[in-house]
Formats: C-alpha cells, sequence, structure tokens
C-alpha cells in the first residue's frame, strides 16, 4: 500500500506506473477503469490521457456507455425477455461485438490510421448517429476504457436469489432479470473485458454515495441539454434507475479490490484517501 498524503502525489505515481506499463508494452497498453456511477472515472480518464499527452504519448479513452445498445434495441429487449432491459446500463444492454471491435481496431493503427469511436447521447437516451461519433487517430501507446463494471465478473448462483433492493423485489420477483443479466456477463463480457491489460478500480465510500454523485450528474447533464426532446430523470426516476445497478455495483465492491491492479480508494467528495499499485 502506497503511503501518500496529496492528490498530486496519488496521481504523480499512478502516472508513473502508466508510463511503465506504457514502456513496457509491445503495442498499445488497454487501460480499465472501474468505478461506480459518478465515482469520477471520466474525470480520471480525461486527466490521464491529458497528462500522459504532456509527456508525449498518444492516448484515447473509450467509455462502455459509448457501446449502450440503441433506444430501439433495447425496447426489443424489454419486450422479448424482460422489461426492466429498456433501462439501459446493465450487461446485455451493451453491443459487446462493436466494443470488442473498436478495441481491436484501436490498438492495431498504424501511423495515420483512424477508427470511429461510437458516443451514447444519454439525454436522447439513444446513440449519436455515426457522423457524430470521435474520428482518433493512431498509432496509440494507451487506450483507456473505463465503465460501471468494467472487468466485472459474474456472481454465483446463490447470490441470485435475494433481492438487493424494492426494485429487485417487486419488478423481479422470480429472478428472472438478474439471472438473464448475470448470464450476459458470464457469457459475452469474458471477451470485452479481457481485452484489457490491466484494471483500475475506484474504491467508493460504499452505495449511499451514489445516489448524491448521480443526482450531480443529471444536473449537469440538464444544464447541458436544454432541448425539450431530453429524455432526463427527476429524482423518483432517479432513484428507481440507480437499483439497476446497484446488484454489481456491490458486487464490485466485494470483489475488484483483490483482483484490480491498482485500488484507488475515494471518499463522499472524491479525494483519494489511498492508493495500492500491484504490479
Amino acid at each position: 500500500m502506497s503511503m501518500l498524503s496529496t492528490s498530486a502525489d496519488y496521481d504523480a505515481a499512478l502516472l508513473d506506473w502508466l508510463q511503465q506499463r506504457i514502456d513496457a508494452q509491445a503495442g498499445c497498453l488497454v487501460l480499465g477503469i472501474c468505478g461506480s456511477q459518478g465515482s469520477g472515472k471520466s474525470t480520471l480518464a480525461t486527466n490521464l490521457v491529458q497528462s500522459l499527452q504532456t509527456r508525449g504519448l498518444r492516448c484515447a479513452s473509450l467509455s462502455l456507455d459509448d457501446l449502450y445498445l440503441t433506444h430501439a434495441e433495447r425496447q426489443e429487449l424489454a419486450r422479448s425477455v424482460h422489461p426492466l432491459l429498456a433501462t439501459r446500463g446493465v450487461p446485455g444492454t451493451h453491443d459487446v461485438a462493436m466494443g470488442c471491435s473498436v478495441i481491436d481496431a484501436a490498438r492495431q493503427l498504424s501511423p495515420g490510421e483512424t477508427v470511429l469511436f461510437p458516443r451514447f447521447n444519454k439525454a436522447q437516451d439513444d446513440r449519436h448517429p455515426e457522423c457524430d461519433w470521435d474520428d482518433v487517430k493512431g498509432p496509440l501507446d494507451l487506450l483507456i476504457f473505463e465503465g460501471w463494471c468494467v472487468g466485472v465478473g459474474a456472481q454465483d448462483a446463490a447470490a441470485l436469489v435475494s433481492a438487493v433492493n424494492p426494485l429487485e423485489c417487486h419488478e423481479d420477483a422470480d429472478g428472472a432479470w438478474r439471472q438473464w443479466v448475470n448470464q450476459q456477463l458470464k457469457q459475452n463480457y469474458p471477451a470485452l473485458f479481457g481485452r484489457l491489460d490491466a484494471l483500475l478500480y475506484l474504491r467508493i465510500p460504499g452505495w449511499s454515495a451514489v445516489l448524491d454523485w448521480r443526482r450531480q450528474q443529471e444536473a449537469e447533464t440538464a444544464a447541458n441539454n436544454r432541448a425539450q426532446n431530453h429524455r432526463l430523470m427527476d429524482e423518483r426516476q432517479l432513484q428507481r434507475f440507480i437499483q439497476h445497478y446497484q446488484r454489481l455495483t456491490q458486487h464490485a465492491l466485494n470483489t475488484l479490490p483483490q483482483q484490480a491492479d491498482v485500488v484507488r480508494s475515494i471518499d463522499a467528495a472524491h479525494q483519494v484517501i489511498a492508493q495500492d499499485i500491484r504490479s
């Protein structure tokens, strides 16, 4: 466990570790960042990219959120599999094949070659048209892949028996939704997460912090999307929404601290209070 005292110390240690991993890597290093909603994983990814670019490294980031299935595709899942799948977020609501293809293309870029990174519009709850995707130019030294369940493994069957919140109790009483989600995580997502060369886990103080952070995110999204046709959530909708994520967020808290290459612990104010770099 590192014995550091300031945010700058933690950041410097993390950047030096990443530099070493990149220098030792044959080709592009793919770093996964996992953290709950509102934990700051996107901000961390952006800061790491910018800091490493000042060192002359070529970096890009991709979010798991940008791999969501389209609104229409999730509506079809809701009709054919389970109504809860209309809500984006859980395993099974992402285009895993597209994610694998994008990561493979990004890490194999030659000088001057480009790849399109998909982008998702949360205010509209749908994927941006391809003409609005980001054009990423190669070659890359580092690709950061961040998301709320990046690197998380499937749960044991016994863990699925009991509901963890009112959503599961009332809208998934027979467990069909959580079993289907867990099966997706077991069968399909290892191909995506298996493309990671290293994993950083943002350890949160607990589930109670997630609602406050997610509420702040929704307010920021509202401020940035004032079109009348947005799909932003009110407080009741928001509380129901985050319950879709509770099970696997808590599962990550119980498992990833033992599995990740870096564990960065944060408090409710997003301040780093500890950082464990293991490789």
